[in-house]
């Protein structure tokens, strides 16, 4: 059933049209992930989509009575709200919904003739308050903003940092549970382990349209069911998840390149007839000269500007140990963020650094420039170290400078390692051609900031970079040239990211702030870290368990109490019996999971089959959790004889 159609749209920005003919159609229970290069218009085709800006041509429309909502990047919430307040704020339809239930209770009291039509709104209702959460939603409010890491839900929103205000606009849309939910970037300021939650809360609980803007490569391959990709102004979907995408979009552009070397063949032969002289062209021929400007303009329009950082020389020399902390603890504002840390870094290291918003890893970057000072420990720089720093504010770009003006100070030529660059070469590494680089700052999408930054971190001689979170804003081939750049650099770079999959690529290790002041530091990339932590998390919960299990079998064995009843013969049948029925309940999850991950199924099945579909995978996977209930019961009673 199609929630919103997007028919031939249109617009510019200022004399660059940025969108060209787009259409688009979005079913309900569809999870499209909408992708494309900085600067192609998705935040435009998002605001536009969501009717918050209106095209200059084409139509947008939705499914009558069905609600949109829209997370931008930089969301509007009134100052004056707390935390709470604000979140609070997407129960707009639920307490429009809960006022009309108890204006019809009170007609239906007097008796009226139309109470029949009274009834079946009145249950109407009934099932959309509890869609919308229940009688009493404010239990999930704080459930969302825990998870989001925001703890303090009576802070004003005029005192909360922009990451923090991205956080609460998050929980007024979980809140508000729209019919087409529209995300832009929703993963930026979120920890790993929240964007992880955020992907289940997606496939388990959103039923709704989901249109998700992300560079986040992990959410793109699990969350959603199919791929859009804008380009050149245009659109292209591909079926499937974010592997699927990478392998049809290769086929298309080998296709293309195929029809392109076709084009420069035939285009060349056209203008060697061109260049015969005048005589050629005088014999009623001009066919063919209008058919050579139309290769030519065909061959240009299809290409596609592709970002290619050569950093070739872009790093000084250092010596054998770059960065040493020697049991370094930190307290801010009487809170221990971490303790007793002891870290070597060698030349070619690569340290990710993950942890949950506030946890202090920021502040593990600040006491390497110096900005901090230790509670307890040492912080030692090497003697050859030269350290560059790449924040998440971007705030060395300066929006009322063009691209260009951020180097003419340093006269013509940028120092690059130990080599000179002229300032127009440099900044063409970074993807930024002649007419980019006469724009200005406050024009360049969030991506292009984030490029342009990075050409103003990686001139100079540093062989240490410090990037807090650099993955925010940049789009997936500007996110490839930072992780090619990172795995050929022969500097060190100690990273804060949210990003898995970009920790998967570029970290040699990574260091864990896993709460309660502990920093662990584990070897290997983003996925070692997941299994390590987990059987951390393991080992305690036994460790938990243990002293309370030794306790409950000290009373079992006292006088007083009674002893734990032996299984009878069918409760043993039955525990025999449990795991292959756990192993079926499993297998259909999985089933029902592969169906709902299909977007062919949301093309052929009604909303009654999806919806129904959807009930069938909760109740399968509360069917596995009470199995496994059961037999975690019964085998203790073994266990216990």
């Amino acid at each position: 059933m199609t929630a919103l159609t997007a028919d031939h749209v249109s617009r510019s920005l200022g004399s660059s049209q940025i969108l060209k003919d787009v259409s688009l159609t979005v079913d309900l229970g569809e999870r499209v992930g909408l992708i494309g290069a900085n600067g192609s218009g998705k935040s435009t085709l998002a605001r536009i989509l969501a009717g918050i800006e209106a095209p200059d041509g084409g139509t947008v429309s939705q499914r009558r009575g069905l609600r949109t909502m829209l997370l931008s990047q930089e969301p509007e919430l009134d100052p004056e709200m707390t935390v709470f307040q604000a979140a609070e704020s997407g129960l707009a339809h639920w307490r429009d919904a809960t006022l009309r239930f108890e204006a019809i209770a009170q007609l239906i009291e007097q008796a009226p003739s139309d109470r029949d039509a009274l009834l079946h709104e009145q249950s109407e209702l009934a099932t959309l308050i509890e869609t919308l959460g229940g009688w009493d939603p404010r239990h999930r409010i704080q459930s969302f903003l825990d998870r989001l890491g925001l703890t303090r839900p009576g802070d004003l929103v005029a005192t909360l940092s922009g990451g923090e205000r991205r956080r609460v606009a998050l929980a007024r849309l979980l809140v508000a549970a729209p019919d087409i939910a529209i995300l832009d970037e929703p993963t930026n300021h979120l920890d790993a382990d929240t964007v992880a939650w955020l992907e289940d809360w997606i496939m388990r609980e959103f039923r709704g349209a989901m249109i998700i803007i992300t560079h986040d490569r992990y959410l793109l391959d699990r969350a959603v069911t199919r791929i859009v990709e804008l380009d050149l102004g245009g659109v292209r979907s591909y079926p499937g998840r974010y592997r699927d995408y990478l392998a049809l979009r290769a086929e298309r552009l080998a296709q293309e390149a195929r029809v392109e070397a076709r084009l420069v063949n035939t285009m060349r032969r056209e203008q060697e007839w061109l260049s015969r002289g005048p005589a050629a062209r005088t014999t009623k021929q001009q066919a063919r000269i209008q058919r050579a400007q139309e290769l030519s303009e065909t061959i240009v329009s299809g290409r596609r500007d592709v970002v290619k950082v050569n950093l070739e020389g872009a790093v000084a020399k250092g010596g054998k140990r770059i960065l040493e902390f020697r049991g370094v603890s930190l307290s801010l504002g009487g809170r221990e963020m971490f303790r007793d840390l002891d870290l070597i870094l060698t030349p070619g290291e690569r340290i990710g650094v993950v942890g949950p918003n506030g946890a202090g890893k920021t502040s593990l970057l600040k006491l390497i420039l110096g900005e901090l000072t230790p509670t307890k420990g040492e912080v030692v720089v090497g003697l050859n170290t030269k350290v560059a720093y790449f924040d998440q504010t971007r705030g060395s770009v300066d929006l009322n400078l063009s691209v260009l003006d951020h180097f003419t100070g340093e006269g013509d030529r940028v120092r690059v390692g130990d080599k000179w660059i002229e300032p127009h070469a440099w900044l063409d590494r970074f993807g930024f051609d002649g007419a980019r680089q006469r724009q200005k700052a406050a024009m360049l999408s969030g991506g292009e900031r984030a490029r342009l930054a990075l050409a103003l971190l990686l001139r100079g001689e540093a062989n240490l970079i410090l990037m807090d979170e650099p993955t925010n804003d940049l789009d997936l081939s500007t996110l490839a040239v930072l992780e090619e750049f990172l795995l050929d650099w022969p500097g060190t770079a100690i990273v804060v990211s949210h990003d898995r999959y970009f920790l998967d690529q570029v970290a040699t290790s990574i260091l864990s702030f896993e709460g309660d002041g502990e920093v662990v530091h584990d070897r290997g990339d983003w996925d070692a870290h997941r299994e390590a932590r987990d059987q951390r998390r393991e080992a305690r919960k036994a460790a938990a368990r243990g002293p309370a299990r030794n306790a409950d079998m000290r009373r079992t064995t006292s006088p007083d109490i009674k002893v734990v009843k032996a299984l009878t013969p069918p409760e043993v049948k039955e525990l025999e019996a449990l795991p292959t029925k756990i192993d079926a309940a499993e297998a259909e999850v999985a089933r029902l999971d592969a169906l709902l991950a299909s977007p062919g199924f949301y093309a052929s099945s009604s909303r009654d089959v999806v919806s129904e579909t959807m009930a069938a995978s909760d109740a399968a996977r509360r069917q596995v959790e009470a199995l496994m209930a059961r037999w975690e019961a019964l085998e203790l009673r073994r266990s216990s004889r």
